[in-house]
């Protein structure tokens, strides 16, 4: 589906990132993932090519405009050409609203938000004569939150709105602009959930890597050029569930 494509996944190191780089070279992509954290990279570098799958590995931080257009910039130089850029990279912090620092606050608007405009614009410089596709992983925090997650619902809320801004903005130059918006994706420790927690969900099953990676696929398909500047909600119909405590 994706042969001689060039396909850039931040954040790709583990989990939900990890799940989508595997998924595109499973889908023939040829795949650049970007992380800050090197040990883990190598991990899944080495996991991945031992399933004879065309990846590679780039260690930055895009939370800093300087590495995000230095990465956009090599891999265009080397590959010729950037087809896809999947922005998941990110962090979650979740802590007091009494407790939250400036450095806080900024580390996670930083990491969450600013790296996605970042590299955004700096692929797009790449795309322009050719087009291409963003997809942007926010999260159903967008729209709905738990108590104490104000740097993260906030920056993901962002990603919901600056997709659509670059939707507009990028679609005279061919470029399409999605986001996800995954509900909970268990990454680790799949086996020891509770039936309540399968329960919680009309999908009656808690979300996998897999299932974001699947709505990637899919915005990211050239023949879906129709579908731009959507939130695709990937939760397993969550948010769409009316809660009341007795």
């Amino acid at each position: 589906m994706f042969n001689q494509k060039i396909v850039v996944v931040t954040g790709g190191a583990q989990g939900i990132g990890k799940g989508i780089a595997k998924a595109f070279a499973q889908a023939d992509g040829t795949v650049i993932f970007i992380d800050r954290n090197l040990d883990e990279g190598n991990k899944t570098l080495d996991e991945l090519k031992q399933q004879k799958l065309n990846v590679q590995f780039v260690q930055a931080d895009l939370s800093r405009l300087d590495e995000a257009s230095k990465v956009m910039k090599s891999i265009a130089d080397e590959y010729g050409k950037i087809d896809i850029l999947i922005n998941n990279a990110g962090a979650s912090k979740f802590q007091s609203i009494w407790e939250v620092t400036e450095v806080d606050w900024n580390e996670i608007i930083n990491n969450n938000l600013s790296s996605v405009f970042y590299c955004s614009r700096e692929a797009a410089k790449y795309m322009k004569e050719t087009g291409g596709t963003i997809v942007n992983v926010a999260s159903t925090r967008a729209f709905q939150s738990e108590a104490n997650t104000e740097a993260y619902s906030a920056s993901k809320g962002g990603i919901s709105s600056l997709t659509h801004a670059l939707a507009i903005t990028l679609g005279n130059y061919g470029i399409r602009v999605n986001a996800i918006s995954p509900g909970w994706i268990e990454t680790s420790s799949y086996e020891e959930l509770r039936e309540v927690d399968h329960g919680q969900h009309p999908a009656n099953r808690v979300g996998k890597p897999e299932d974001v990676a699947k709505a990637c696929l899919y915005l990211a398909d050239p023949a879906n050029d129709f579908v731009t500047g959507i939130n695709l909600v990937v939760d397993g119909g969550m948010t769409r569930k009316m809660i009341y405590e007795h």
